[in-house]
């Protein structure tokens, strides 16, 4: 008996305690307490079946000495953390005893297959699916030989039937009794695992960050959690029953009635923003305070054919959000109108400027050329500075003007089919003058057989001139520039490069940028508006096309235009297009309180 206590001493895992057992520990704690109820049964059936022995009833002892060998091999097996083979053991001592049993005596309703039975009962609560498959297929194994041994007519041993009859019984018993006390830890176990998961759920939901409601399939609110405390500043009993849909913004219930009717008897997920009343008791006011809330509803769909279904609903305070989201939006629509009202007072001031501006270039012209009478030199010097820079300013009104039409969506273009080189000698002629002055080349590489381009042809000139005099104006003295024209694909390349001081990468990111240049201040050595590119780079997006820089400093700037030889894919069929880059905003509507309040 020492020596029993010392081996189970030695089991390899202590049992763990029943408040925090899990399943699987659970399964391996009573393997082995039902191992120790083998050894412990035998144990003190062993005198008595010793004594029968004695009187040449050998049955008792038999199975005596089956229980014990069993439950020491379970126990073994449980100390080495081979569980399931204990569990085996245990299975195979209960049915190797319900064989003995009924081997003996043929009768089948007797307590041998009673015993048999209680095999795979005690598999199917501790061991696994193999363990619980074997078990039926030993227990139909004993069973046939059972019927084959009573329909062969084999002899029941008489001498024994009274003690196999007593041994039964008890063995039958103790297999009861490990069947129950397995059942009622298994239970247990899963009672407990139960509890702790709900414990584990309740206490998720009260701290989640999100309220989180229930409600029952009649739209009545059952369960709210601690969060919705913070949400709503009410205590939760202020939101049961119908009270929380009397906190949602009169203007918000129809929407939050509809998503919850979705959910609750079309059994889908919605997710909604409303706006609730919160409680604020700092603030003594008797204005309500709203917030937005998002609000997801889920549907509890247990059975898809019932009408009504419970509904779990999610509160989350957007208000943050939805506050910078209306001062994006503020903060945008002051940008377009700030964008909008420079873009009419660059035309205003435009317009204002032309009208005297040709005046006085038209005039200081008639005085150069001697129609009012003949100057002296020195005044027709005056004259033609005059003139000069008369032109200048109208350039420079003109930029404007344009750079203005394209920002405000209003620059027409008139595409039409030509050939990409005819334009080439013109904007060539018209800047040649002013590369003469400065002692810079001009060169053209053009691709011979050109197909027509479909685009209009007073931006094409104006896209190349721009890029021209950008060319000259940043070249050096003795320079060159080479203007290449090709086909690229689906597009017409025109490609402007020269040798001149270049651009750094931090320029060159900011191509196209209205009044942009890459020397700016005071101490700039080259005059301009800064609008040249931003101009060419409106009408190339208006043809479709696209605008390409590639400079080094030091090493010159090439710039290249892609337009498509089909034209804008906006283009309708014959006729003209506004292409508008940014979309004018609708005039806010003034309501007739706030003029009514005016006129007061």
């Amino acid at each position: 008996m020492a020596s029993i206590v010392q081996f189970g001493a030695r089991r390899g895992s202590a049992p763990a305690k029943a408040g925090s057992a899990r399943p699987e520990m659970q399964r391996r704690k009573t393997i082995a307490e039902n191992a120790f109820m083998l050894i412990a049964a035998s144990a003190v059936a062993m005198p008595f079946s010793i004594w029968l022995l004695v009187t040449q009833a050998a049955l008792p002892f038999i199975i005596a000495c089956a229980g014990l060998v069993g439950g020491m091999v379970s126990l073994s097996l449980h100390q080495r953390h081979r569980f399931d083979e204990a569990a085996l053991a245990q299975v195979s001592t209960l049915m190797g005893a319900g064989l003995i049993l009924t081997l003996l005596d043929v009768r089948l309703g007797d307590s041998g297959l009673a015993l048999t039975l209680m095999g795979p009962v005690l598999a199917a609560l501790l061991a696994t699916r193999p363990i619980r498959r074997l078990s039926w297929i030993a227990t139909a194994a004993i069973i046939l030989m059972s019927t084959l041994a009573s329909m062969l007519g084999v002899p029941a041993a008489s001498t024994f039937t009274q003690p196999a009859i007593a041994t039964g019984a008890i063995a039958f018993a103790l297999a009861v009794a490990m069947i129950i006390h397995t059942t009622h830890h298994i239970n247990a176990a899963f009672v407990v695992q139960d509890k702790a998961q709900v414990n584990a759920y309740r206490h998720l939901v009260e701290h989640v960050q999100d309220a989180v409601l229930r409600y029952s399939s009649d739209g009545e609110l059952l369960f709210a959690s601690r969060s919705a405390e913070k949400l709503l500043g009410c205590p939760r009993y202020q939101v049961q029953g119908t009270a929380l849909a009397e906190r949602v913004h009169v203007l918000d219930r129809p929407l939050y009635m509809t998503a919850f009717a979705d959910a609750n008897m079309a059994g889908k997920n919605r997710t909604i923003e409303v706006r609730m009343r919160h409680d604020d008791d700092a603030i003594a006011s008797t204005i309500p305070v709203f917030i937005w809330v998002e609000v997801r509803f889920s549907p509890v769909v247990e059975d898809a054919a019932e009408a009504r279904h419970e509904v779990i609903a999610m509160l989350r305070d957007v208000t943050e959000r939805k506050d910078a989201d209306a001062s994006k939006t503020a903060a945008h629509r002051a940008a377009e109108e700030a964008s909008q009202a420079k873009s009419r007072f660059l035309a205003t001031i435009g317009h204002e400027l032309r009208t005297p501006l040709n005046a006085v270039v038209g005039f200081s012209e008639m005085m150069a050329s001697g129609i009012g009478g003949e100057l002296s030199s020195t005044h027709k010097e005056y004259a033609g500075l005059i003139q000069q820079s008369g032109r200048h300013l109208l350039d420079v009104v003109g930029m404007l003007l344009d750079m203005s039409r394209i920002e405000a969506g209003k620059f027409e273009i008139e595409p039409s089919r030509f050939q990409p080189d005819e334009i080439i000698p013109a904007c060539l002629a018209m800047i040649e003058t002013t590369a003469q002055n400065k002692k810079v080349a001009l060169a053209t590489e053009i691709e011979p057989n050109l197909p027509e381009i479909m685009a209009d042809e007073r931006a094409c000139r104006q896209i190349l001139l721009n890029l021209l005099s950008n060319a000259v104006k940043f070249s050096h003295a003795d320079g060159a520039v080479t203007l290449t024209v090709k086909r690229q694909g689906q597009s017409i390349s025109f490609s402007v490069r020269d040798n001149g001081i270049g651009m750094a990468p931090m320029a060159l990111e900011r191509i196209g940028e209205p009044f942009f240049q890459a020397q700016d201040g005071l101490t700039r050595q080259y005059e301009g508006t800064g609008l040249g590119l931003s101009i060419v780079k409106g009408l190339v997006e208006l043809h479709g096309g696209a605008l390409r820089a590639m400079s080094e400093i030091g090493m010159g700037t090439t710039m290249t235009v892609l337009l498509p030889i089909n034209g804008p894919a906006t283009k309708m069929a014959d006729t003209a297009t506004v292409l508008p880059l940014h979309r004018e905003p609708v005039a806010p509507k003034t309501s007739w309180q706030n003029e009514k309040r005016k006129a007061q």
